[in-house]
């Protein structure tokens, strides 16, 4: 099976999650594949553990890589560094932009560009900017999409440190 690349996305041009004007266009499997990538950023600027754990696959091997965590794997650990940022002193926003998709029927990559603000220690706003990659597989024992690996990564070792820091409190 070839993944083809479906769109690709200026920056800017996908809001609060990815924007509903991009959702609307494209092939089905494209659109919902969107659909649970919508929700992962609903739920991380709205702090809703649930949700994400929703999103994410119940595979012991579903895995996620940021410069909060490290290298996680399993829906529990995962799960615990979200919580850790959710309840911690830092309010983080984020946007997805600058993306390239691709998808079929049962697979979808969606990488790009997450921007945003967290507050620091000293309660100042900080812009914030993350490469990133998404994949979600459809699950048919779920009867859904579920995200399996997610990648993020800040360029800037400055920008990471004191995020690093606003979120460990």
């Amino acid at each position: 099976m070839t993944l083809r690349p479906w769109a690709t996305y200026s920056r800017g041009s996908c809001g609060p999650f990815i924007a509903s004007p991009c959702r609307r266009t494209g092939p089905t499997a494209v659109r919902r594949a969107r659909a649970p990538a919508d929700r992962v950023y609903h739920a991380f600027n709205r702090r809703d553990l649930a949700v994400l754990r929703q999103v994410w696959s119940a595979d012991p091997l579903a895995q996620l890589n940021n410069p909060l965590g490290g290298l996680l794997r399993g829906g529990d650990a995962i799960a615990e560094l979200y919580a850790r940022v959710f309840d911690g002193p830092a309010r983080v926003m984020v946007t997805f932009g600058d993306i390239v998709e691709y998808a079929d029927d049962t697979h979808a990559v969606f990488a790009g560009r997450e921007t945003g603000t967290f507050t620091g220690r000293d309660g100042a706003e900080l812009p914030l900017a993350i490469r990133t990659s998404r994949y979600f597989r459809y699950d048919p024992a779920a009867g859904r999409r579920a995200m399996l690996h997610h990648h993020g990564s800040i360029d800037d070792p400055v920008a990471l440190r004191a995020y690093q820091d606003a979120v460990a409190g």
